[in-house]
């Protein structure tokens, strides 16, 4: 057995002192912090020299769209979303991965962009970036900067079973004022 260079530190044996002055210090930051507050709120509204800036709009919620997915008696889930203002024009989209609720198995997911309509405000979706019948499932889904991102898992080939996909591709889709532009980085690989 080698012997280590360095001597036995002292500090890395707890002793009652240790834990003292640990709680010591938590004491300390938490009465600190019931002394550093910020500032109180106000309702009132600037009334000179400012421009009056519009309200910001919420995103468009996924609770009752009719999500272009056949799901028989099942109905569909929403696994993840992200939102973010896509086309520039200063109002937020959500993105959404849906897919079936399935007791068993791993449904494939689809991925939607959804606005709100200009008439009533309602959420609708405007365009599909991913088919379920692509038989993909979304692992990782991002939005930066206008850019829709996400990790795909799908299969080499029909043969592959629906449990065990063996393709993994980093995808990016950005909006170029008509239609939403596909990309996928030369990274994909096998699982």
């Amino acid at each position: 057995m080698q012997q280590s260079a360095v001597p036995e530190l002292a500090h890395t044996h707890t002793r009652p002192i240790h834990w003292v002055a640990t709680a010591t210090a938590v004491a300390g930051v938490v009465a600190l912090s019931s002394f550093v507050q910020p500032g109180s709120a106000t309702a009132a509204q600037p009334t000179t020299g400012t421009p009056h800036k519009p309200a910001a709009v919420a995103p468009p919620a996924t609770t009752g769209v009719d999500f272009p997915l056949q799901c028989g008696p099942v109905k569909a889930v929403v696994a993840k979303k992200t939102t973010g203002d896509l086309d520039g024009d200063g109002r937020p989209e959500t993105v959404a991965v849906v897919h079936c609720d399935s007791a068993m198995g791993t449904p494939p997911d689809g991925v939607y962009v959804l606005t709100r309509s200009a008439d009533n405000g309602t959420p609708r979706v405007v365009a599909t970036l991913v088919d379920p019948k692509d038989r993909l499932t979304v692992t990782h889904l991002s939005l930066h900067a206008g850019t829709v991102g996400a990790t795909l898992l799908g299969y080499s080939s029909d043969a592959v079973p629906n449990c065990c996909p063996d393709v993994k591709t980093p995808t990016k889709w950005r909006w170029n004022g008509n239609a939403f532009v596909r990309s996928t980085p030369a990274d994909a690989h096998s699982v």
